[in-house]
């Protein structure tokens, strides 16, 4: 064999020798030491010992802060040693180097890998817990405040949330021990949802449509015309009939729409009520009884008036009424009515507040049980000629005006003589006989529905 020839062969035994020796020394190496590119929680550990691997654990635990995000890029730290934190060795570390592919030492360049495992360490919970309860953050807090609708002038306006900066502290305490215990060093005390937040936003869809409901009622103005009196309806009041529905929408509470009408029927209505009347003499006297008045229509008017405040209208109106009378002031018996003196047997007709009429009369049959019926009545009807009937007469008359079914005022042409005591015995079956110039005077001036006051 040639000397070249040998030189050759000896380089190449030394090369492989060379190579299984540094391959031996990786095996062995890596037996106690982490391979390349290797980390624990996200921690490298390449080449290093599992001891030394804890160590460097523990020494960053020993130099432990958690930095504490708060409102408005506030922050505060809590260090390890405020809390009594310290490391316990993890034999999860022993195991991850005891576990690695040793003999593949020499492929590890091109395959990472990355460990997870818990770092076990203990910390004082109590002195946790007042740490927290000290943190800045928890001193002069501002709670929080829904939005709100709030009356302007004419409109209403929504007033923003206040957020504050309120915190729960339970769940304060919960989130940092999460980050102790895992090791984590920042905690975003905003993103995990430990501030007490307000329950409406100005952007809430109720509230916005509550506002839009109001908005209307704020242009709604609904002033009822009781001739000498007003009764007027605006958003002072409306503003507390909307209410939540079961749909979430807002809408008039019925019950308070109703309650108002009828209100207003306790109020104005009239019909058949007591009434102080000054007489022909000047006295003054209460007369009660009879169908004169006025009646507020509850039912219709409740759906009137809903119509007038959905559609936000400013409208000058009448109730609607079931029965109306002659006069619409709060005395509603006016300047023009009929009055029917039963004692005196005296009859006048005040047309405008003018005395046009100022005669004796006949009126029922006292006696008899005839008595014209007292009270306060409308005028039912005129009617000329007329044959007034009963069980045992046919009487034609001229000018007939009923006010109480088939009692009415009517000239009576067969009488020679009006008033006195005629009525006593001699009287009518419960009409107000009348001298004929004078029954004409007043049905040429009466208009049905005036009040014919009868006392």
């Amino acid at each position: 064999m040639g000397r070249g020839k040998k030189v050759l062969i000896g380089m190449i035994v030394f090369f492989v020798l060379a190579v299984a020796g540094i391959y031996g020394v990786g095996v062995y190496f890596f037996t106690n030491h982490f391979l390349p590119d290797s980390s624990i929680n996200g921690l490298d550990v390449s080449y290093q010992t599992a001891e030394h691997v804890q160590e460097t654990i523990a020494d960053e635990i020993a130099t432990y802060t958690l930095t504490i995000y708060e409102m408005d890029q506030k922050q505060e730290k809590i260090v390890a040693e405020q809390i009594d934190i310290r490391y316990e060795e993890n034999e999860d570390i022993d195991h991850l180097v005891s576990g690695q592919k040793r003999w593949t030492w020499f492929l590890a360049l091109n395959d990472p890998k990355n460990y997870s495992t818990e770092a076990l360490t203990t910390y004082d919970k109590k002195k946790l817990r007042k740490v927290v309860k000290g943190l800045e953050c928890f001193k002069e807090m501002q709670a929080p405040s829904d939005a709100y609708i709030e009356k302007k002038g004419s409109g209403f306006e929504i007033i923003p949330e206040v957020e504050g900066d309120t915190l729960d502290q339970k769940k304060v305490i919960s989130q940092v021990r999460k980050a102790v215990e895992n090791g984590q060093p920042v905690v975003d005390l905003v993103e995990k949802g430990c501030y007490i937040l307000p329950q409406v936003y100005r952007d809430d869809e109720r509230l916005v449509q509550h506002k839009e409901q109001l908005d209307r009622l704020a242009t709604a103005k609904i002033t009822y015309d009781f001739q000498d009196r007003n009764e007027v309806l605006d958003s002072e009041i409306l503003q507390n009939w909307v209410v939540e529905g079961e749909d979430g929408s807002y809408q008039l509470d019925e019950a308070q729409l109703k309650e108002y009408v009828h209100q207003l029927a306790v109020k104005y209505d009239t019909y058949g009520s007591e009434r102080d009347f000054r007489t022909a003499e000047g006295n003054m006297i209460k007369v009660k009884g009879g169908d004169y008045g006025w009646v507020i229509y509850e039912e219709k008017e409740v759906e009137a008036l809903r119509a007038n405040i959905e559609a936000g209208e400013e409208v000058i109106r009448e109730p609607e009424y079931l029965y109306r009378g002659y006069n619409r002031e709060e005395n509603d018996i006016g300047d023009t009515y009929v009055e029917v003196d039963l004692t005196k047997q005296r009859m006048c007709f005040y047309l405008n507040g003018t005395l046009l009429v100022d005669t004796p009369v006949v009126t029922g049959t006292q006696s008899k049980n005839y008595a014209t019926p007292t009270g306060v009545y409308a005028l039912d009807n005129k009617k000329s000629p007329a044959v007034l009937k009963g069980e045992d007469y046919a009487s034609p008359v001229t000018y007939w005006m009923p006010f109480n079914k088939d009692v009415g005022i009517h000239d009576a042409a067969w009488r020679t003589e009006f008033g006195g005591e005629i009525y006593k015995k001699n009287g009518s079956h419960g009409c107000v006989n009348t001298p004929p110039d004078m029954a004409e005077k007043i049905y040429n001036n009466i208009e049905i529905g005036v009040p014919i006051i009868v006392y």
